[in-house]
């Protein structure tokens, strides 16, 4: 199993005019840190106007001064949202090959469609088309990239005529592709793109994500005719890490921070099915099941201690971290995107938990 550093951004309240200047600078020193520690990847999401969890909508510029400080961290796009209008599958395609380039070829590209009610109503998404449309983009993307002359003729994207749509990648075919979900049917849906999985599910113990990645090979093993050029079988899930020299300072560092995020993320996700309501949720089923957990005060049981005894969250001191993330790699999971700061713990707490990772963690892993 390999590991990988994962950021949603957060800026915690109260702001001043620095807070999310300071957030972005100690993103960037912990990722520089973060190659040096012998992490395989540096991930960030693409989010909208989820005040607090995440101030990360236009993540690849923070790539590009990562790869102008770093030589060989390996840059995951953790994901771009390809649904209409969020982001034109060309554009896509232009500017991870850009960013190819300029890394020396070091791009992971996930892929996904969003799932909160305050970005797909605040980009007028249809959310009965983002599955859809995340097909076709995929499909126009991969063609810009390894056809000299492209032209889009698809339901939700056309060009009128053929053109060279460059720059063309550095890596070839093209950079691997990756697919996040959050459903059980939506894994099947990864496997059966050929696609790399991301599941994205979190605050539930690592034994939990066996049956996921049982329906993800299932998909794969169904897949005659990936979307890229080759079949991306790796399979990436995510989860809350904090590492200190001891196991109390790292549960005290981490209390706060941990269950506000797993709450916070089923909110943001429920509020799809809020927005909905009354309405056939096809591919969202899962935002009416998480308004279901919420409604029923199941939320209000998620605590701290849960996360640490059920081993939902790799967090403790570095033997205590390697017994867990053992059992993520005993799921089946091939790489461990680590949310190292999913809230306010404090940016010399997240360094020494890099360093401490990357000295007596890792090194214990036959993928690191």
């Amino acid at each position: 199993m390999k590991f990988a550093l994962f950021y949603e951004i957060p800026v915690a309240k109260p702001w001043n005019e620095r807070s999310e200047l300071d957030a972005y600078r100690n993103t960037l020193e912990e990722a520089i840190l973060g190659e040096q520690a012998g992490f395989h990847s540096f991930w960030t999401v693409e989010h909208h106007f989820l005040e607090e969890y995440s101030h990360c909508p236009n993540p690849e510029i923070l790539y590009g001064a990562i790869a102008a400080r770093t030589s060989r961290i390996r840059l995951g796009y953790g994901v771009r949202l390809l649904p209409y209008p969020y982001n034109h599958p060309i554009r896509t395609a232009e500017s991870v090959a850009v960013l190819d380039l300029i890394s020396n070829g070091r791009v992971e590209l996930g892929t996904g469609r969003s799932s909160t009610r305050a970005e797909i109503e605040g980009f007028n998404v249809d959310p009965h088309a983002t599955r859809e449309q995340w097909s076709e983009a995929l499909h126009h993307i991969v063609g810009a990239w390894t056809e000299e002359y492209y032209q889009a003729q698809g339901k939700y994207w056309q060009m009128g005529a053929p053109r060279r749509v460059q720059p063309k990648p550095l890596q070839k075919p093209h950079p691997p592709i990756w697919g996040a979900t959050s459903s059980p049917d939506g894994h099947r849906e990864i496997g059966r793109h050929g696609l790399g999985l991301c599941s994205f599910t979190v605050g539930v113990p690592p034994e939990d994500l066996t049956d996921r990645l049982t329906l993800y090979r299932e998909g794969l093993a169904e897949c005659t005719k990936p979307v890229g050029k080759f079949k991306n079988e790796e399979a990436a899930t995510f989860t809350m890490v904090h590492c200190a020299p001891t196991d109390a300072q790292a549960f005290a560092d981490a209390e706060e921070s941990f269950p506000w995020y797993v709450k916070t993320a089923v909110n943001h996700i429920a509020s799809l099915s809020d927005w909905m309501k009354g309405e056939n949720l096809g591919t969202y089923q899962y935002a009416k099941d998480l308004a279901d957990v919420r409604a029923s005060g199941a939320l209000d049981h998620l605590t701290f201690d849960f996360l640490r005894e059920t081993g939902s969250a790799v967090v403790g001191g570095p033997e205590r971290c390697v017994e867990i993330a053992k059992r993520y790699e005993a799921a089946g999971c091939d790489l461990l995107l680590c949310l190292v700061n999913p809230y306010k713990i404090p940016h010399d707490r997240v360094m020494k938990s890099i360093e401490l990772l990357g000295e007596r963690v890792l090194p214990h892993f036959n993928g690191a």
